[in-house]
């Protein structure tokens, strides 16, 4: 028999172009000119695949390295019959090389790994030459979303985040970053480093006005 990752994900998986861009969503979801949100890192998919279903008039891209990972979200694909959700095998910095400028709406990363040890923190995702590509194309007023339930890295991204020009961070009050929003649902990494005792952090930030002083 067949797996899923052999009949679906050839219908759902993203390319890049030969040319090397530009990456039209809507070309990806049967013309949809609405919202295009994008997860990096989508793990197992159960934040992805929550939101697809919560949300079926947005188009949801999704980027994962590890092929256990897309399975794993392949099967919430099928079992909710999402129709809205599109999967890029790769690393979700070489999607955004290829889309163009003001198409996101939303962007979550979330627990991404926070590479420990001093010398492999170029390794971590959350750069500033990543929030530049994301302030490329991701529209006026869109909202990322990053989680972590690592300290340092927690440091780390607010002191990248913070002084972005590009962004504003929403948060008026210790609740903003301490509980997690309704609209944002639990991950298998969540509930393990809540099972460990951990705090795991919630951050938004929103992309300001091009233009704005």
């Amino acid at each position: 028999m067949k797996t899923l990752l052999e009949t679906l994900l050839p219908r759902l998986q993203v390319t890049l172009p030969a040319s090397g861009g530009p990456l039209d969503p809507a070309e990806l979801f049967g013309g949809i000119r609405g919202q295009v949100w994008l997860e990096i890192g989508f793990g197992a998919g159960e934040h992805l695949a929550w939101q697809a279903a919560q949300h079926p008039e947005v188009a949801i891209l999704g980027a994962e390295v590890f092929v256990n990972g897309i399975a794993a979200l392949l099967r919430r694909i099928d079992a909710l019959q999402l129709a809205n959700v599109r999967v890029f095998q790769g690393d979700g910095r070489d999607l955004l090389d290829v889309l163009p400028e003001n198409s996101l709406s939303r962007v979550f990363i979330l627990f991404p790994d926070p590479w420990p040890k001093q010398r492999h923190h170029k390794r971590r995702i959350v750069q500033a030459a990543l929030l530049d590509r994301l302030a490329s194309v991701m529209k006026d007023g869109a909202e990322l979303r990053m989680a972590t339930d690592h300290a340092d890295y927690l440091r780390w991204m607010l002191e990248v985040a913070t002084v972005h020009p590009a962004f504003r961070w929403l948060a008026s009050g210790p609740g903003d970053w301490r509980e997690r929003p309704a609209d944002w649902a639990a991950s298998r990494y969540e509930l393990k480093a809540l099972g460990e005792g951990l705090a795991p952090t919630y951050l938004r930030f929103v992309r300001r006005r091009r233009g704005a002083a």
